[in-house]
């Protein structure tokens, strides 16, 4: 049977219960601290058995805290219900905020009236913080979390104006660069002579950066062996057609996405190349739904998405802990860059 309202065990029941103060339950409860380890034990033993729940609003009045964070996605809605990148990250970001008993508030940014709207909902003091992800050059995000002044942690190295050498900006990210080295690397130890690429969007940063590592290792490659994707599988399919229409003779491609990949292996089959004996193909992502899946298995190149969801979430958290005790306190944070390693299957 529910509880109503009205039944509802109250701070002073749980006081009575414990035999102390109504003060230190309160201070027991909204986290604060000098309470004796002994008392906190008695404090926690009668909310259990009274089955008590703290009143939310009142909490967020002592706290400062409203126990929600803000989870922005700057792509429409079908993109992001479709690709299992995002997938694995929003997993990780709320298997860490359930860890830590807080709620993920999911907003999705498709046109020019969203950006409006959330705004307004960031303003209005609804969330501690925010984590953004998914960014794309020019897009108005930053400026606005920055206006309103909410924490926000981002999800990849931010590409504005400046951003570089700004130290008070956070972000967890993978090795981009570092991966799609050792994708071509590994290509290049194939004895591969003709290696193509199809990137992301070029107006993100994991793009570039991932360009970047193409060139770091090919450094006088053709151009025409270059094509721009965007990160999903249809997308990868159109690369390769391109590619292959471009240059007939390329024996390798270093695709930027797991999903692209699957694309471009399609249409290899559908060309009638065998994969990996007349062209070989690296990924990036080393998403299981999509890489152990492929025919053949796709050679990749793993970033920890989940994890890094779940880094967000751990930076996020350190950033308010420290506001609450003011600026100074202890080490300023550092954003975190996480390592790949390519997993070797079948396609290379």
């Amino acid at each position: 049977m529910h509880q109503t309202s009205a039944s509802r065990p109250t701070l002073e029941a749980v006081a009575e219960r414990a035999g102390v103060s109504r003060a230190t339950v309160s201070r027991v409860v909204n986290g604060g601290s000098g309470v004796r380890e002994a008392l906190v034990e008695k404090v926690r033993r009668a909310v259990e058995e009274l089955g008590y729940v703290p009143n939310q609003a009142a909490r967020t009045l002592v706290t400062r805290r409203t126990g929600a964070v803000a989870v922005i996605v700057a792509e429409p809605e079908t993109k992001v219900f479709t690709n299992p990148f995002f997938a694995e990250q929003l997993l990780g970001i709320s298997r860490e905020l359930t860890g830590q008993d807080l709620q993920l508030v999911l907003l999705l940014v498709e046109g020019n009236a969203d950006y409006d709207r959330v705004g307004r909902y960031l303003a209005g003091g609804h969330v501690d913080g925010a984590l953004l992800f998914s960014l794309h050059a020019e897009d108005p995000l930053p400026d606005i979390t920055l206006r309103i002044g909410i924490p926000t942690v981002f999800g990849g190295r931010p590409g504005w104006p400046g951003a570089e050498g700004d130290r008070s900006l956070l972000y967890v990210d993978s090795d981009n660069r570092g991966g799609a080295r050792e994708a071509v690397r590994h290509l290049l130890s194939l004895k591969r002579q003709h290696i193509a690429t199809i990137t992301g969007p070029m107006d993100q940063t994991a793009s570039v950066d991932r360009l970047d590592g193409y060139h770091d290792m090919l450094l006088d490659a053709d151009p025409k062996l270059i094509v721009e994707g965007d990160f999903t599988d249809t997308g990868g399919a159109r690369a390769m057609a391109e590619l292959l229409e471009r240059a007939p003779d390329l024996d390798a491609v270093f695709v930027a996405s797991d999903l692209m990949a699957s694309g471009a292996l399609r249409v290899l089959r559908e060309r009638g190349l065998r994969v990996p004996e007349d062209v070989a193909v690296v990924g990036f992502d080393d998403m299981a739904s999509v890489a152990e899946l492929t025919d053949p298995p796709l050679t990749t190149v793993r970033q920890e998405i989940e994890e890094m969801g779940r880094l967000m979430v751990r930076l996020l958290l350190r950033d308010l802990e420290r506001r609450a005790k003011g600026e100074s306190a202890g080490r300023p944070l550092s954003s975190v860059i996480t390592p790949t390693r390519l997993i070797r299957r079948a396609t290379a």
